[in-house]
C-alpha cells in the first residue's frame, strides 16, 4: 500500500570546507566535487522519502551561479519535490558561506531523479508526495513537466505525448 509523506520528511543538509583537494587552478570548487555531493545528498533525502535504497537516475541542468571558494563552507540542501511511481525528483541547493566575512550565497541549484529499487534491483513504488508551503506546491506541480523533457528528451516519450508541457506552450501562445 502506498503511503504519504511530505517534503520535509525527507529533507537533507550537509556542509563542508572547501579544502585544496576540493579545487580548481583557480582555486574554486571543483564541479565534479559538487555533483559528487549533490548526488549523496539527494540519494540521501530520496532514501528518507522511500526508506529504500535508490540509484540516480538522472540529473537535470546543474547551475552554476557562483563558485565557492577555497575556505568557504558549502551547505547542500534536498529535499523530494514530486513522487512518481517508483521515481522521485528531488531538488537540491547549494549555498557558499564565507566564514571571515559572514556572507552566504546561493551557489547551485539542481534536480535529480532517484529511482527506488527493490534487493533485486527492480523498481518499486514509493509513497506519494504532499506538498505543504506555497515553494513546495509550486516545486510539485513543475515536476511534471519536468518530468516530461527528461523523458522526451530520453527518447522514452513522444512530444505529442506530453500533455503538460504541450499545455503550458499553448498558454504562452495564447498571451502573444
Amino acid at each position: 500500500m502506498r503511503t504519504k509523506k511530505y517534503p520535509k520528511d525527507s529533507l537533507a543538509e550537509s556542509s563542508e570546507i572547501v579544502l585544496p583537494n576540493d579545487t580548481n587552478t583557480y582555486g574554486n570548487l571543483m564541479g565534479g566535487r559538487l555533483m559528487y555531493m549533490m548526488d549523496v545528498v539527494g540519494a540521501i533525502a530520496a532514501q528518507r522519502h522511500c526508506n529504500r535504497a535508490v540509484v540516480t537516475a538522472s540529473v537535470d541542468n546543474v547551475s552554476f551561479k557562483n563558485s565557492p571558494a577555497l575556505g568557504d563552507v558549502i551547505t547542500l540542501e534536498a529535499k523530494v519535490t514530486r513522487a512518481f511511481n517508483s521515481s522521485m525528483e528531488i531538488y537540491i541547493k547549494v549555498v557558499s558561506e564565507k566564514p571571515s566575512k559572514g556572507t552566504v550565497t546561493e551557489t547551485n541549484t539542481a534536480f535529480f531523479t532517484f529511482v527506488a529499487i527493490d534487493m533485486a534491483g527492480n523498481p518499486i513504488t514509493v509513497p506519494e508526495l504532499i506538498p505543504e508551503t506555497d515553494q513546495e506546491k509550486e516545486l510539485y506541480e513543475g515536476a511534471l513537466r519536468r518530468r516530461q523533457l527528461r523523458l522526451i528528451l530520453a527518447g522514452r516519450m513522444s512530444p505529442d505525448d506530453a500533455t503538460e508541457l504541450k499545455a503550458l506552450f499553448d498558454k504562452k501562445l495564447r498571451k502573444a
